[in-house]
């Protein structure tokens, strides 16, 4: 008896490893292939998806923190302008002390202009690096 059922359960076994292995007829197949093809595309297209995404994000966070880079560099472009046009006014200012009169004035006025002037260029320029 138990050599029957063995050998019935061996067969069985077989008959299920032959029914594995069979050929699909050809629709099925074509069938399966487009399946698989049309899941196949949706995974890399969803996956492209997720990608484009996060890059876009990350683009977006680099280029937040690079326009913050550039307005800092702005700012301190800026500051180190003014300050070297406030020290060319005080200097030049002094130097017009050595004169008298209507000379010192109009080297007075002079610097006064130079002074504006500079002023004006740092801040064009500044306008011009935050927009």
């Amino acid at each position: 008896m138990k050599n029957i059922w063995l050998a019935l359960i061996g067969v069985t076994a077989l008959v299920g490893v032959a029914a594995c292995n069979k050929a699909e007829p050809p629709s099925e197949v074509r069938h399966d292939v487009a399946s698989a093809r049309r899941d196949a595309a949706e995974n890399v297209a969803d996956a492209q998806r997720k990608a484009d995404a996060k890059v876009a994000n990350e683009a977006k966070d680099v280029s937040g923190d690079m326009k913050d880079v550039r307005n800092a560099q702005a700012d301190g472009a800026y500051k180190v302008a003014m300050e070297k046009a406030d020290g060319e006014y005080k200097i030049t200012k002094e130097k017009c002390e050595a004169l008298s009169g209507d000379a010192q004035k109009a080297c007075k006025d002079q610097a006064e202009a130079r002074y504006d002037s500079a002023k004006a260029a740092a801040k064009a320029q500044y306008d011009r690096s935050h927009s």
